[in-house]
């Protein structure tokens, strides 16, 4: 799979979509955001062929996020793309480990995800130059090849390098019956566009009553802001939805350990399969303490969505802290470091639920758990991808939902380039729908109130 050219050019553009608008994506600690992506294009010195990549955030984050890739691209720029994929590995070490940088880190916050957005270019430039999807390259690689995507650096404790090998060996016999299986079926999906926070109660079943219609039997809601009015909501889905329905909650990371029990014991009654993100994302041992407390209830818990890397996941599942491990596109180091991730969940066997929605996570993790299914954990028991229907339309190739399942994608790459026009229109702060907002006075609480007083 050698690929010929250096890099020449890595562009980053701050591309911010006002959902504040319309209260999308309003959650118990985010009231009011602006889906966002920092967006990068790299080109080589080979031939015209465009690697696209992004780093997810809900506005003004892109601020800092876009500067921190300028700095980052430095020091790839100028890199053979052989030398990257014959051990994107070690190249990906090289780059979370530079040696000033990482102080910021190591390994996590704003770095580590503008790390994200270029590893995550770097992938679909790889996938577009030998003419596959990004699931379907990694899914042809040999069980060697795959290992040397992944730095196994500080979980060696958990996951050997031998260990790995063995997994994905075993599974590489079965993997054309499995690949056949989601060429025709796709890979299994659950809506979280039906239950934001900040929907009214008429929006609220309105959309579940749609979802039904199309054939949603997954679904997610958010609570934590008070809970009487999660106990109204729960009660207003579950008359909709019923009761052989899945029925997730979310409540992104609002509450104290203690709080999360006694919040959660109040909502046994509405039979949710987890409660995701209960406390802070940082605290292990907050985890594993209600996951034991909700165990007795049938409640597990789910998080991952902002675990900041392979280490704090590592921890996460020697203390039992999930049930449902949750993988993000962007959150930590690209596919190299989510595979790492997807070979230590598979040996504790727990299930990955992949986090999506937002600008392009959909689009990007699809190829993650795809490739998980085919080749790391080999089964679709317990697992489901979130799906969120925003601003698909913005892309090239948008996820394709069928049956409620993701269909993998056909063209190369990684499905992360955005269209032309939608880049020119939401760019921040001077693209069309930004200068009319901001012209206009419109209402809009997160990327702008810096520019323009914001009316509610």
């Amino acid at each position: 799979m050698e690929v010929s050219g250096k890099i020449t050019k890595i562009d980053v553009c701050d591309v911010r979509f006002p959902t504040s608008l319309e209260h999308h994506g309003s959650d118990a600690m985010h009231g009011e955001v602006d889906y966002s992506a920092a967006y990068v294009t790299m080109a080589t010195d080979a031939d015209d062929v465009i690697g696209c990549g992004l780093t997810f955030s809900l506005g003004r984050g892109n601020d800092i996020l876009v500067k921190a890739i300028e700095v980052i691209r430095g020091h790839v720029i100028g890199r053979k793309l052989s030398d990257i994929y014959s051990n994107f590995g070690k190249f990906c070490r090289e780059i979370t480990q530079e040696g000033q940088l990482r102080w910021l880190g190591p390994e996590k916050g704003v770095i580590h995800m503008a790390s994200a957005a270029i590893f995550n270019a770097l992938w679909d430039l790889w996938g577009k130059k030998c003419g596959k999807p990004v699931w379907k390259l990694l899914a042809d690689m040999s069980p060697h090849e795959v290992v040397s995507l992944v730095d196994f650096s500080y979980i060696t404790d958990v996951l050997t390098k031998d260990e790995a090998l063995k997994l994905l060996t075993k599974n590489k016999g079965t993997q054309k019956e499995r690949e056949s299986i989601l060429l025709e079926r796709g890979f299994p999906a659950y809506t979280t566009s039906t239950a934001w926070l900040g929907y009214s109660d008429e929006t609220l079943v309105k959309k579940c009553r749609e979802a039904l219609a199309e054939g949603w039997t997954k679904f997610k809601m958010k609570v934590g802001s008070n809970v009487e009015d999660d106990k109204r909501r729960a009660k207003l889905i579950r008359d909709e939805i019923g009761y052989d329905c899945d029925l997730m909650m979310d409540a992104n990371q609002k509450w104290d350990v203690n709080e999360a029990i006694e919040w959660m014991k109040q909502l046994v009654e509405f039979r949710p399969l987890w409660i995701e993100e209960p406390t802070c994302p940082d605290d292990v041992i907050g985890h594993a303490t209600i996951a034991k407390a909700l165990s007795p209830h049938n409640v597990g818990v789910a998080t991952g969505e902002q675990c900041q890397n392979r280490v704090m996941f590592k921890q996460l599942l020697q203390v039992e802290g999930l049930k449902f491990l949750q993988i993000d596109s962007c959150r930590v180091g690209s596919i190299n470091e989510n595979i790492a991730i997807l070979l230590m969940a598979a040996k504790f066997n727990v299930p990955v639920c992949p986090h999506a929605g937002g600008v392009g996570l959909c689009e990007l993790v699809q190829h993650i758990i795809m490739f998980d299914y085919l080749c790391v954990s080999a089964t679709k028991e317990g697992r489901m991808c979130e799906y969120v229907d925003h601003l698909h339309e913005h892309f090239i190739e948008p996820v394709v939902i069928y049956n409620t399942c993701y269909t993998p994608p056909k063209n190369p790459g990684y499905s992360s380039e955005m269209k032309k026009d939608s880049i020119a229109n939401y760019k921040f702060p001077d693209g069309k729908i930004w200068k009319d907002l901001i012209e206009g006075g419109g209402l809009c609480n997160g990327s702008c109130d810096a520019i323009f007083t914001c009316v509610h």
